[in-house]
């Protein structure tokens, strides 16, 4: 019984989180070409703005040129999110001269109180942003269907590698090193 416990939680947390009705993931969003040409602007949990203009096979992160940008798609109900934030915290403190972390909740009508008491009982130490555009992003990606999602994007902004679901640290890691 408990082998079988454990194969489960294994197999839970090795794989990501999918909602099946579209409260919480947008899977038919028609966005106004006006607005993704005139960029993504993602909130974060402090009221700073980040803006995320579309280039040839990436994106630029305003604020963060020259610096890895990895992008992780959430939400504060998914177990395998949860997981990842101990090893998500010690990238970002590893690498914080080259690296930002950008998490982008996919969660309506959650207040900015909530998603804070969520960092601070999670201990999470970097970005999250909680705005409506943060569905224009996961819909210009191609759309995320599965949580966790993460993108790595290099220095210049462009598109380096993505992972769904939980991954080990040490294989986001590698794939960081090699960007830098």
């Amino acid at each position: 019984m408990k082998i079988l416990f454990t194969a489960i939680l294994t197999l839970l947390l090795l794989t990501g989180c999918e909602e099946n009705t579209t409260k919480n993931q947008p899977t038919d969003i028609e966005l106004p070409k006006e607005d993704i040409e005139n960029g993504i602007v993602l909130r974060d949990t402090t009221g700073q703005d980040i803006k995320v203009t579309i280039i040839e096979d990436g994106f630029k992160f305003e604020g963060y040129e020259n610096k890895i940008v990895l992008i992780n798609f959430f939400a504060t109900w998914c177990p395998p999110c949860k997981a990842e934030i101990p090893h998500l915290n010690k990238l970002q403190a590893k690498y914080k001269k080259d690296l930002k972390i950008i998490s982008v909740l996919l969660e309506e009508n959650r207040s900015n109180e909530d998603v804070i008491s969520f960092m601070n009982s999670n201990n999470i130490e970097f970005t999250i942003t909680n705005s409506e555009d943060n569905y224009k992003l996961a819909e210009e990606v191609g759309g995320v269907k599965s949580i966790p999602f993460m993108i790595i994007y290099d220095r210049e902004g462009k598109y380096s590698q993505h992972y769904i679901g939980a991954v080990p640290e040490e294989m986001i890691e590698a794939d960081l090193k090699r960007v830098l």
